[in-house]
């Protein structure tokens, strides 16, 4: 391991440090600083995850990733830290001297990197029994069954089709985030996120809108739940959940408020029995194919601060496929919505949602009577898992698009020799594949830490990283496929579409950077 470099990494931490204590926290003054700031300490993370994952292993491949990962994330944020250093109250001379760091990014170290990955394939995260078991089991149903139907569903806008769906309730996908106690395949003991960041790794491989995104709103959901629901509710719910029996859907964000979750408006107003639901949602993924929907609606409309007056319900609809959702209720109600159309991201269909006087009993009120008004923070809860899922996503998106470039540049020759073999296409890849390795350790680190009850800034760190290097990494993709990578009939362009909606779900890359990410760091380091 290079300790020189390491030793640059914990200064460039001290250095960012330094730099949340001198912000204000301003969220409106100060947003490029802080959203530099996150981008920044997120890249130093993931390296510091890369770094120990090499100190615990004897594969020398591993251990100069760490250091290309490294260099780079110093290199990096050097240069972010010297545009804006006097708003982070730092000098110039503070910066460490990257020259120390220039021989993982010599081109002829990185051209021989490059070779010996291409020889030996990306080195894989450890893993116990259970987990390679698991690993290998979703990563054959991704290979074997999710790739072959992955463009059709993807050209042809279609519904994830049942030959994906059964035999994943039959491996258990949708119960990985419910106790086995209620007939899912979490322990009852303890948390484990580090399993189901293996199988959505795994499956997103396969593709992101057709399999990689179906643990999301189970994961959110039942978290939620746990973290809120009655007993009844919990005993409810949850087995329909785990088996796959009852498919969710997540109903959160509205036209109007976007990544601002406190600022939510449908209205539930009380009535005898339950309440009624009035208002407009949208992105509500897979609401169509789902029996459940979590939707957080303004149950206390004059509560100070906002998010005080949210609630959290169940509601639950009868299955409806196609591109439009059309339920009216014996007394009237009703709930309507259509599907929007995407540049990618297909398999699930995103709607847009209307409740006009829609009835919801009592019963579906998330925690009864207690969990009024405490909505927000049941949400956040699921989120928080959502988050690391959503990293755990992008590494499998990137996974694809990196085998697929090795694949295409190894046979595709051009001026008499493959692609592979020119030294600017052997950087692009060791890029990918640094991307690749880093992202994945912060991931599991990340999951290792929600395990023990921790990462909740982490998990929204680790989802800024991992979306935007899969839009880096699939943009390289699709280039080294020259022309072909921009036909359709291309899987690339593909990943390509799908990468992009990352940053965006799940919150906004900007709302997380400036107001879950900065705001936190600065909290940290207040004076």
């Amino acid at each position: 391991m290079n300790t020189i470099a390491i030793d640059h990494l914990e200064r460039i931490q001290t250095l960012l440090d330094r730099a949340a204590k001198h912000l204000q926290g301003d969220l409106f003054d100060e947003q490029l600083e802080l959203y530099d700031l996150a981008f920044a300490t997120a890249e130093v993370q993931a390296a510091g995850a890369l770094n120990r994952l090499a100190a615990s292993t004897t594969e020398p491949l591993v251990n100069d990733l760490a250091n290309y990962v490294t260099a780079r994330a110093i290199v990096s944020v050097s240069q972010r830290l010297s545009l804006r250093a006097a708003a982070y109250g730092l000098r110039a001379d503070d910066m460490p001297g990257i020259e120390l760091v220039n021989q993982p990014l010599d081109p002829t170290a990185i051209r021989n990197l490059g070779e010996r990955i291409l020889t030996q394939g990306l080195p894989e995260q450890p893993l116990d029994e259970a987990q390679r078991i698991m690993r290998d089991t979703f990563r054959s149903f991704a290979s074997d069954v999710v790739q072959p139907l992955a463009e059709r569903i993807h050209r042809e806008d279609l519904l994830i089709p049942k030959e994906i769906l059964d035999p994943l309730k039959e491996m258990g996908c949708f119960g990985l985030s419910v106790p086995e106690r209620f007939g899912g395949l979490k322990p009852d003991e303890h948390e484990d996120s580090v399993g189901m960041v293996v199988v959505t790794e795994e499956l997103s491989r396969g593709s992101l809108g057709a399999a990689g995104s179906l643990i999301t709103r189970p994961e959110i959901m039942a978290r939620a739940i746990l973290e809120g629901g009655t007993a009844e509710q919990q005993a409810r719910w949850l087995p329909g959940i785990a088996s796959g029996e009852t498919l969710c859907a997540i109903s959160v964000t509205e036209p109007n408020t976007g990544s601002d979750v406190a600022a939510v408006a449908l209205k539930a107003t009380p009535v005898n029995g339950g309440w009624l639901l009035n208002g407009g949602k949208t992105w509500c993924t897979f609401a169509g194919a789902a029996g459940a929907i979590l939707v957080l609606a303004r149950t206390e409309p004059d509560a100070r601060p906002p998010h005080r007056g949210l609630s959290l319900f169940v509601v639950e609809k009868p299955t409806q496929h196609g591109h439009s959702i059309d339920i009216e209720q014996p007394d009237g109600g009703r709930l309507s919505g259509r599907a929007i159309a995407t540049l990618g991201y297909r398999g699930m269909h995103s709607f847009e949602m209307f409740y006009d006087n829609y009835f919801v009993p009592d019963d579906n009120l998330i925690g009864g009577e207690a969990g009024r008004g405490k909505g927000f923070y049941f949400t956040m809860r699921g989120f928080m898992g959502g988050r690391l899922q959503t990293a755990a996503r992008a590494c499998g998106l990137m996974r694809a698009a990196y085998e697929a470039a090795v694949s295409y540049a190894a046979d595709r020759r051009v001026f008499g020799q493959p692609v592979s073999n020119y030294p600017l296409s052997l950087a692009k890849l060791v890029d990918m594949a640094a991307d690749i390795v880093a992202c994945r350790a912060f991931t599991h680190e990340v999951a290792a830490l929600m395990d023990k009850g921790e990462g909740a800034t982490e998990a929204s760190l680790v989802k800024l990283i991992a979306c935007r290097a899969a839009e880096a990494v699939t943009r390289e993709a699709l280039q080294l496929h020259g022309g072909m990578g921009y036909a359709e009939e291309s899987a690339v362009s593909r990943y390509f579409a799908d990468a992009r909606v990352l940053s965006i779900f799940e919150g906004a890359e900007e709302t997380l950077a400036i107001r879950v990410v900065g705001k936190s760091l600065v909290e940290q380091h207040a004076r």
